[in-house]
């Protein structure tokens, strides 16, 4: 592997700043939630951010699945600080100057890609007692430009300076050509590169987009779920995940001096933020 250094890790995905704060039933019922779930916002849950804001106090921190992922990377290598570079929209607002600071503050080298057309991602973690209901309102992560931030030459580079790079599914719904770009870069040059299927609905929904990227995946990252529905849409045949995870371990692949190694993690995992 290569050596902890400056840019080393690349991330890109969906930035979302986690609002957490500890709320009463009333609160769940106003808005319709449920004790323990995982939604994405709808138009009655937009002023419930503010709210949570206002009338409690909370937490903040940075959030979003490959920003987690490489948060958590950067913790654990601890020194040098910005191993992790990371790219994702967000909005020119109160919720994306605190994602910044948040961000510096976890060391990682985050880019962000900041326009004025929609507000920063957010995700309102609501716990009551041992439970915890998420309500995620994507926002500015679904207007990343490809073409405005990752095609300018200073950002480039440091896709450049990279070895590894790590990019989850749910981005596929947001910027394909991003993913494609970054992942090709990363086959002709003999780099690592992974990608996380994140959720059943993207191995059923994103399915074209998911398959342009998978011949340059050299890592392949998914929960036991994810890697079923994945193997039913391409008609592996089979629910066993040992079987599952050799098929798709020997889905073609562009760079072949790397083999393709398949993770698939079984047991009780925490959700994911977007």
């Amino acid at each position: 592997m290569p050596a902890a250094r400056q840019n080393v890790l690349f991330g890109m995905g969906n930035p979302l700043l986690d609002i957490s704060a500890v709320v009463d039933k009333d609160f769940l019922d106003k808005y319709g939630l449920k004790p323990n779930d995982q939604i994405l916002a709808e138009d009655k849950h937009k002023v419930l951010f503010e709210e949570i804001v206002k009338k409690s106090k909370v937490e903040y921190h940075a959030g979003g699945s490959t920003q987690n992922s490489v948060k958590i990377a950067q913790w654990m290598i601890q020194q040098p600080h910005k191993v992790a570079t990371f790219f994702g929209c967000i909005g020119k607002d109160k919720f994306g100057e605190i994602l910044k600071r948040k961000s510096e503050e976890a060391h990682v080298d985050a880019r962000y890609y900041e326009q004025s057309e929609e507000p920063t991602g957010t995700c309102a973690a609501c716990i009551t007692g041992d439970n915890r209901s998420l309500v995620a309102n994507l926002a500015a992560a679904n207007c990343y430009k490809k073409e405005k931030h990752l095609d300018l030459e200073d950002n480039w580079t440091l896709v450049e300076k990279a070895s590894v790079y790590y990019i989850a599914g749910f981005f596929l719904t947001v910027s394909p050509e991003s993913i494609l770009k970054v992942a090709r870069h990363a086959s002709e040059n003999n780099k690592v590169f992974s990608l996380n299927l994140s959720a059943p609905f993207i191995s059923q929904f994103f399915k074209e987009p998911m398959m342009k990227v998978m011949p340059y995946v050299d890592i392949l990252f998914g929960n036991e779920t994810e890697a079923a529905t994945f193997a039913r849409e391409q008609g592996f045949e089979t629910d066993d995940i040992k079987e599952i995870a050799r098929m798709a371990q020997s889905l073609p692949k562009m760079n072949e001096k790397r083999q393709r190694m398949v993770v698939f993690t079984q047991g009780k995992g925490r959700d994911r933020g977007d």
